[in-house]
């Protein structure tokens, strides 16, 4: 679907380091193809257990996971919206991503050099999302500009946008992303939102890069806990990850990891959390095709309903969609094959209103 996060965040605060662990993660899943469109651009696979759990049944020549584009952004400094340092080029690159994840540093060490002197991760985030504002107050105040002069020829739209701007504008001028703003209930108000495409109304969750010892005790990390209590307040994601040791990790056959992962007392790797965190802000869901040439894993927008869905595969299926055959993941996995899914009753024909669920095995009978 082409959808990315932007990664964010001062210099030296392990931005790049977590890029480089997530562009160089070696795709446990068979055949999946990683692969760098830019220097800066990574295409990273979701992980998903359910892949591996349909291929113990269907047997296929090979496992495709979904994925997820991550984007290594400049990092920004202070000035950023007056166009101090790579102030335009780091922001018009953040218009062009679809979600953002900043990441702050949680650790301290004084071989690593803090661009403002300091460890302060909740003041890292502040400069970042106000550099945010100060470029979005910018568009408000311009779009409201042109409200005023359009809403005495008494277009509703152009009062709509009025109301919207002028408390949107006090909202960021106290450094509070667009997000958090409570917009009016009007028809057209999310419309007037996104014609505005501000930087900080895109969705936007938080990693903490923290020192290999907190991963085990993270509430000992007074860093990380004052990032957390702030993005509780926003109530926004926020995953705790070691970006120097994901990076080690990401070195390693997929073989040789589980020992490392036991040594460092984590289940997975951080960067999973970071993957599936991205994923869900974006309010997508999986769902799957299998046989025997390949088991895949397909992203989709909650909500979809299958001929969208259907559309993702190939254009055709969604022009000429007839019905589509629905089996839950864990019944297929459980019966053991489509034909018994069938006997027993556990798949459905579905038509053009059957909302996909994440987790849905589908099999979409068109004709074009």
């Amino acid at each position: 679907m082409g959808l990315s996060v932007g990664i964010v965040g001062l210099p030296n605060v392990g931005k790049s380091t977590l890029f480089n662990a997530l562009s160089t993660a070696k795709a446990e899943a068979k055949n999946f193809p990683f692969c760098t469109i830019e220097p800066n651009v990574g295409v990273v696979a979701v992980p998903d257990s359910r892949l591996a759990a349909l291929d113990s049944v269907v047997h296929a020549d090979k496992i495709v996971p979904t994925s997820i584009q991550f984007v290594d952004i400049a990092g920004l400094v202070r000035g950023a919206s007056k166009g101090e340092g790579l102030g335009n080029q780091f922001l018009s690159h953040i218009r062009e991503v679809d979600a953002i994840v900043q990441v702050a540093r949680c650790f301290e060490d004084s071989n690593i050099i803090h661009v403002e002197n300091r460890v302060d991760p909740v003041g890292d985030i502040a400069t970042v999302t106000t550099e945010l504002c100060l470029k979005d107050l910018e568009t408000v105040q311009k779009r409201a500009d042109r409200a005023r002069k359009q809403a005495k020829g008494n277009i509703p739209l152009e009062k709509l946008a009025l109301e919207i701007c002028e408390p949107l504008a006090k909202h960021l001028d106290q450094g509070l992303p667009a997000r958090t703003f409570k917009l009016p209930d009007a028809t057209d108000a999310a419309i007037v939102m996104r014609d505005m495409q501000l930087l900080t109304a895109k969705p936007s969750f938080y990693v903490a890069n923290v020192d290999e010892a907190s991963l085990k005790a993270l509430d000992q990390n007074p860093h990380y806990m004052a990032l957390k209590k702030y993005a509780d307040a926003e109530k926004a994601p926020i995953v705790a990850v070691c970006a120097a040791l994901e990076a080690q990790i990401a070195e390693l056959e997929p073989e040789d990891r589980p020992e490392f992962l036991a040594e460092a007392g984590l289940k997975e790797p951080g960067l999973y959390a970071v993957v599936r965190a991205g994923y869900d802000i974006l309010k997508l869901l999986t769902f799957f095709t299998a046989g025997k040439v390949e088991v895949r894993a397909w992203t989709t927008v909650i909500g979809a309903k299958a001929p969208q869905a259907a559309g993702v595969i190939h254009t055709d299926f969604e022009k000429g969609f007839i019905k589509a055959e629905v089996i839950w993941w864990e019944d297929y996995v459980q019966l053991g094959s489509e034909s018994k899914c069938r006997d027993a009753g556990k798949l459905a024909i579905e038509g053009k209103e059957y909302v996909m669920r994440d987790g849905d095995v589908v099999h979409f009978r068109f004709n074009v």
